[in-house]
């Protein structure tokens, strides 16, 4: 079909589209994030106050940044020329994507590390006989065969518990707390891991390594610009799912299985009439679905002007959560697996973020018929989560800074992404050092939080209260031919404000220095964490000064011109204006 937009360029078809913001709304955190949450906060009670949140303040600002970028065709740093006044919101959402692009990757590093090493006959994390084994390591295997000795050969009292067992008559040859090999795999093989943030130590070079080929394989799929990775999507953004649906047939085949699904769904009703549950709700909506990063505009400013982004997005935001629940079913009948074969309840064996994904769930492959063909499928699935995810940070960047400078940029993108991704990958060599998991988990504690929270609020409110609601709703409806309702314009202009000033002060409010298992973050550490927030966030005030700084006439003559549309605002194309 043909580029409506010119050289900047279309999608080429709205399948493409659709499985790219699919593919960016669903990530790592619907998978290793979600089920703990819903497990820890209620269960099935849990779905009340999400899927509440979903309606208040997830699918509006959805909806409102997928509607401004397909109606002014720009990335995020031309997107607010509508409202010059808060142009740096722009800025503080690529500046985002540049934080995350730098870290994420290195996650995604993780799961190919994980994922080249399932190519063998016996995981490498299934027994304590490596050299990087300590003496605290007990392997599943021997514990449940010294039990079943224990119970069935010796005489006497012996306590009836598992664990009770297993430390009353080892505990002259191991500690009393038992450590998986997965756990050291991770932390001693894997990460090699220091003791502090301190101590860097040295390059894990199998890490920069694979950090290489991992930015080697998104420029490639991102070499011709959406043109490349609208066809990439077709894999990275379905497979996923064939994954989780083989993997929860699999699960459902073991013993405990029901047990874990159970516990998932099994609803604590006290849980809501807390205020935690509810800004946890509010929070896993928020972040799940990508907002304020710049990607949902990036991605649909190349929509076709008269495309329904109100379908598209209805269908990405019940899919997205459609996913989490799938993959939280889907991961705590494994677990219910594993709290089974360690005849244990099934809250000590759950976990989430990378403890979930590199710690727990690989101990669980272990215990399964033919482990390494269930490895090879679930880190094949944690890539290509991730994958998608990068492709749309990393237009976020290139697109922003190429319609900033079109003369310059656009006809050298594939070299200026080139570029893009080669500083990225220099500045994420630090994050593959012995001790860069410390800096990669003081990044995502910081900028992916507090940073997005305050773009989202300034966001919705400039467009309803400066820009003008009714201007906002005349735009969506030239573009789709019907006028947003009341209830879009009441979660935009009070809601969904409303909501996450709610998340961000109690969040502000319950903060505590950042910490890592039993290891405390330094005062400096803490202190660098907030630098990255105000970097970004600092981007809105700096930038309201300069624009205001550039008109004239009294102060509030200046503000009033910083408020109205630049005279180039609007849609791309003259016949569209």
């Amino acid at each position: 079909e043909y580029d409506e937009t010119g050289e900047r360029g279309n999608w080429t078809n709205k399948a493409e589209f659709l499985l790219s913001m699919i593919g960016y709304a669903v990530g790592l955190g619907n998978v290793w994030r979600f089920p703990y949450l819903a497990f820890e906060n209620g269960g099935g009670a849990f779905l009340i106050p999400y899927l509440t949140m979903l309606v208040l303040a997830g699918l509006p600002i959805f909806f409102l940044e997928v509607s401004l970028g397909q109606f002014c065709s720009q990335g995020p740093l031309g997107a607010f020329n509508g409202v010059p006044l808060v142009k740096g919101l722009g800025a503080a959402m690529v500046v985002v994507s540049v934080y995350v692009g730098i870290y994420y990757n290195v996650v995604i590093s993780y799961t190919l590390y994980f994922l080249f090493s399932s190519f063998t006959s016996e995981l490498p994390w299934a027994r304590c006989n490596n050299q990087w084994n300590t003496q605290a390591c007990c392997c599943l295997n021997f514990i449940l065969t010294h039990v079943h000795y224990w119970t069935y050969n010796l005489t006497g009292n012996l306590p009836t518990n598992i664990s009770q067992r297993f430390n009353a008559n080892l505990s002259t040859i191991f500690p009393s707390k038992r450590v998986s090999p997965s756990e050291e795999y991770w932390n001693f093989k894997v990460l090699e891991k220091t003791n502090n943030i301190e101590n860097l130590g040295k390059i894990r070079w199998e890490l920069a390594l694979i950090l290489l080929l991992a930015w080697i394989i998104i420029y490639g799929c991102l070499i011709k610009g959406i043109k490349s990775s609208g066809k990439a999507v077709y894999f990275t953004a379905t497979f996923p799912y064939v994954v989780l649906t083989i993997l929860l047939a699999r699960a459902f085949t073991l013993e405990g299985a029901m047990d874990g699904v159970f516990y998932f769904f099994n609803p604590k009703w006290d849980k809501l009439l807390t205020a935690k549950v509810w800004k946890d709700a509010a929070t896993q909506i928020f972040y799940s679905l990508s907002a304020s990063w710049g990607g949902l505009i990036t991605l649909s400013s190349y929509n076709k002007f008269n495309n329904n982004c109100y379908r598209d997005s209805i269908i990405v935001v019940i899919t997205n959560s459609f996913t989490s629940i799938f993959a939280g079913v889907t991961i705590f009948a494994v677990i219910g697996f594993m709290a089974h074969v360690l005849k244990t309840d099934i809250a000590s064996v759950a976990a989430d973020g990378p403890g979930l994904a590199f710690v727990v769930y690989p101990e669980a492959l272990t215990q399964m018929p033919v482990s390494p063909l269930w490895s090879v499928l679930f880190f094949l699935m944690l890539f290509t989560l991730g994958l998608d995810t990068m492709f749309a940070t990393l237009e976020t960047i290139v697109t922003s800074l190429t319609d900033a400078f079109p003369r310059q940029l656009r006809h050298q993108k594939c070299i200026f992404t080139l570029a893009v991704c080669v500083f990225l990958l220099l500045i994420g060599l630090p994050l593959v050092t012995q001790g860069g998991f410390y800096y990669l988990h003081l990044l995502d504690s910081y900028v992916a939080s507090y940073s997005l929270i305050v773009c989202a609020i300034v966001e919705m409110l400039s467009i309803s209260y400066i820009y003008g609601l009714n201007r906002f709703c005349d735009d969506i409806k030239m573009m789709t031919g019907r006028r947003p309702n009341v209830y879009w314009r009441v979660t935009w202009s009070l809601v969904s404000p409303a909501v996450l000033t709610f998340i961000l002060v109690y969040s502000i409010a319950n903060y505590k220095p950042l910490k890592l298992d039993d290891y405390s973050f330094p005062v400096w550490a803490n202190v660098l964490g907030w630098f990255t927030v105000a970097s970004s966030v600092l981007c809105i005030p700096v930038g309201a000064a300069l624009e205001v700084g550039r008109n004239s006439g009294s102060f509030l003559q200046r503000i009033k011109a910083a408020s109205k549309p630049r005279r180039k605002w609007g849609p791309y194309l003259k016949e569209d204006r």
